[in-house]
């Protein structure tokens, strides 16, 4: 004679225990899924934007466009830059726009206004940059 498992059947305090495990199982898989799926979904925004399409060679002449405008140009005036050169198919191009210079001694922070534009799309950053002396701007950590 064969015994076969039926769930509710037989011995009660091994189904609790069984159903519970499985909860906390259950619990445990979706409390480990979950910010993997928000993570996913949180960046899905980032689809086709200008960011998606840069490699490290475009974010380097980015960085050098904005250290350049920064360090010459006026509050107001843009500064053109884009990956002309950098071995990327996907053309990018945009602006650097330093404002709202102050001084302090001698450490100076600016608001840069960086846009990327690629594939129809436009991107803008605008992080508060600062130096000392004759250093290079970096981003203000807050």
């Amino acid at each position: 004679m064969s015994r076969q498992f039926r769930p509710g059947a037989g011995a009660p305090a091994l189904d609790a225990a069984y159903a519970h495990t499985i909860t906390q199982w259950l619990a445990a898989a979706a409390l480990l899924a979950s910010p993997m799926l928000c993570y996913a979904a949180n960046l899905n925004f980032l689809k086709d934007t200008p960011v998606t399409y840069m490699r490290e060679a475009d974010r380097k002449a980015l960085n050098d466009a904005a250290q350049k405008a920064l360090d010459t140009k006026k509050d107001g005036e843009s500064y053109e830059w884009s990956n002309a050169g950098t071995g990327n198919s996907v053309s990018i191009k945009g602006t650097v726009t330093p404002r709202d210079t102050t001084k302090d001694g001698d450490r100076t922070c600016r608001t840069a206004t960086l846009t990327a534009v690629a594939k129809g799309q436009t991107q803008t950053w605008t992080p508060i940059v600062c130096k000392t002396g004759n250093g290079p701007w970096k981003i203000l950590k807050q």
